[in-house]
């Protein structure tokens, strides 16, 4: 990488650990070039805005975790079972303990919700998480897996946020999945 390419990423990455720390809130150009090791005006320089900067360090983590994803998920197109499935999940949940980087997204996500300038990036990143979960409920032969991704994603990131604000052990989101797959609907649901 370039000089202002390593400059560049210093910041997002500092940008993702005062997220995960404090919320986006406490996103500020000088707390920023403090984290980052970089000057002021190297954080005016490469980004413009705050919009920029939230937008870049979304951008970033979705890069990262669609990489992360598209692995993983290319890992289980070699067929599944389900103790494979349960260390798939808890390699997604990012172990038992919630640090900067496990916080941040969702910290991200919420302002993508209030900023719709944000939200083609969060989708990607959903996009990335629905196909990793069709592909493991595929191969651990849940009906209509493809429709089941988007429930799987949402029972995922409802039971990270539950953790995360509670203090719930990890296991409790391997057990929810597991009754997912044991009630899977068989054919396309009826309104």
């Amino acid at each position: 990488m370039s000089p202002a390419a390593d400059t560049r990423q210093s910041i997002v990455d500092a940008v993702l650990r005062i997220i995960g720390q404090d919320g986006v809130a406490a996103v500020t150009n000088r707390r920023i070039a403090k984290e980052a090791a970089v000057s002021l005006g190297s954080v005016t320089y490469h980004f413009a805005t705050q919009h920029d900067l939230l937008r870049e360090s979304l951008l970033h983590f979705v890069t990262e975790e669609t990489r992360t994803f598209t692995a993983l998920a290319d890992d289980c197109s070699d067929g599944l079972d389900l103790g494979q499935a349960v260390e798939v999940v808890a390699r997604v949940a990012g172990g038992t303990a919630f640090d900067d980087r496990h916080i941040a997204p969702f910290e991200l996500y919420v302002q993508a919700g209030r900023d719709e300038r944000l939200r083609a990036a969060a989708a990607e990143c959903f996009a990335a998480y629905d196909r990793l979960a069709a592909r493991i409920l595929g191969q651990l032969g849940v009906p209509d897996a493809e429709r089941m991704a988007g429930v799987a994603v949402a029972l995922v990131f409802g039971q990270q946020l539950r953790r995360l604000a509670t203090g719930a052990p990890a296991e409790d989101l391997v057990d929810a999945l597991l009754v997912l797959t044991r009630v899977a609907p068989e054919g396309p649901a009826t309104p």
